[in-house]
């Protein structure tokens, strides 16, 4: 079984490709259409471009990441694959109209994350991999959630198109993935991680994910709009475009909202930590 290292470009995966060596190292590359948040250099936005052979003007999460990503390559001395599907615009136009994902409906990370890295093990391995996951000591009952989902094969599952019902889709479920958590057979917490990377020359952004990732905090959403006012106005954009009709990424508040709260508030990024940052949940 080959085994693979699912890589989001934070520490913790980082650190697995580092000390536990696969066969791949898989990197999903989140993408917007938004020219004011163009990733500024050219040279480098061309070779994302090349590595993913697609258009590349901006990503949702942190410039940072892709630093991170080529730093990341450099120092474990391995090929890096790097995947993406369609662009966040693309993935929110449902039936003509923008329909924002949320927490309970949660398509972006499938579309963004899980269906570019389905679709390259297809066409790659097509085989039953062994997938690490970056769940680190204290993260034991994500871990459980994930081994009750995997079928009678022991494989989490990936819901994919296998052909055509006259004018429909047709639909299955294809077993492709045996998660495995080294950081949680290893007992490495968090400070484990950070202790290890202090003298390495990988470049971090300050959290991972993306800028207004609808997991995160209000608070900290407000401090993303005053970091990466560019990438929140993306953003607000695509609230604004619904009417609000629709739905909003969180519940009960608008991005614009959150953008002008908490006027009075001194924010530092010592206030957070990556609890609060939200994740995609693979």
């Amino acid at each position: 079984m080959k085994q693979v290292n699912s890589l989001s470009g934070g520490k913790t995966s980082s650190y697995i490709a580092a000390n536990y060596p696969a066969d791949y190292d898989v990197f999903a590359l989140v993408r917007i259409e938004h020219e004011q948040s163009k990733f500024p250099d050219k040279k480098i936005r061309q070779e994302v471009e090349d590595r993913i052979q697609a258009p590349f003007i901006a990503t949702a999460e942190d410039d940072m990441i892709i630093y991170t990503m080529l730093d990341l390559e450099q120092y474990i001395g391995r090929k890096i694959t790097w995947v993406t599907g369609k662009t966040f615009d693309e993935i929110i136009l449902r039936n003509g109209k923008k329909y924002l994902p949320n927490v309970t409906q949660r398509f972006c990370t499938t579309e963004m994350k899980l269906n570019p890295i389905f679709n390259w093990w297809q066409k790659e391995v097509n085989k039953p991999i062994e997938t690490r996951i970056g769940y680190r000591a204290n993260e034991q009952r994500r871990a459980k959630k994930m081994y009750e989902r995997l079928n009678n094969d022991g494989l989490l599952t990936h819901k994919t198109i296998v052909g055509k019902r006259k004018t429909q889709n047709k639909w299955s479920d294809i077993g492709w993935q045996k998660p495995v958590f080294p950081l949680i057979d290893a007992n490495i917490y968090k400070d484990n991680i950070e202790e290890y990377w202090k003298d390495k020359p990988v470049r971090f952004a300050y959290m991972n994910n993306c800028i207004g990732c609808f997991h995160r905090n209000e608070v900290l959403l407000k401090l993303m709009s005053e970091k990466h006012p560019s990438k929140y106005d993306w953003f607000v954009s695509a609230e604004q475009e619904t009417g609000y009709n629709v739905r909003t990424f969180k519940n009960g508040v608008t991005y614009e909202q959150i953008r002008n709260s908490f006027k009075q508030m001194n924010m530092f990024d010592d206030d957070f930590n990556e609890c609060d940052s939200g994740y995609c949940g693979i």
